[in-house]
């Protein structure tokens, strides 16, 4: 099976040796997104809210380059370095995913990349 690689200046570029997505049959993979600026390619002060929305900004992103839209979302997968701000990731979700959601999974994690609050990972139909 092919795959195609998914690539767009409207995310933050990988840092470090993977892609921003792959297409293979009719489904994308996403790697886990970071509250990264692509402007600046910093993650910026601000609320867990704040975060959020930069995140799910950046996979919408890299879900249209791929010909696709969040509304195509069947998986994803939330890493928080705080399950306190659950709630609140949760509100900012429901403003970029619509009924019927998308699977998901939710996790309490040690650290992530560059000191972040939150990372977000996603799969798609195409």
């Amino acid at each position: 099976m092919s795959k195609t690689i998914i690539s767009t200046d409207k995310a933050p570029a990988a840092i470090g040796p993977y892609s921003q997505g792959v297409v293979t049959g009719n489904l994308l993979f996403t790697s886990g997104q970071l509250p990264i600026d692509p402007a600046t390619g910093k993650i910026p002060e601000g609320s867990i809210e704040t975060q959020a929305h930069i995140v799910f900004k950046n996979l919408a992103a890299i879900a249209e380059q791929a010909g696709t839209s969040l509304d195509n979302a069947v998986k994803t997968t939330v890493f928080l370095a705080d399950i306190a701000d659950f709630a609140k990731v949760n509100e900012v979700y429901a403003q970029y995913f619509n009924d019927p959601f998308p699977a998901r999974s939710a996790f309490q994690v040690a650290a992530l990349p560059l000191g972040a609050d939150i990372e977000v990972e996603a799969v798609f139909e195409v």
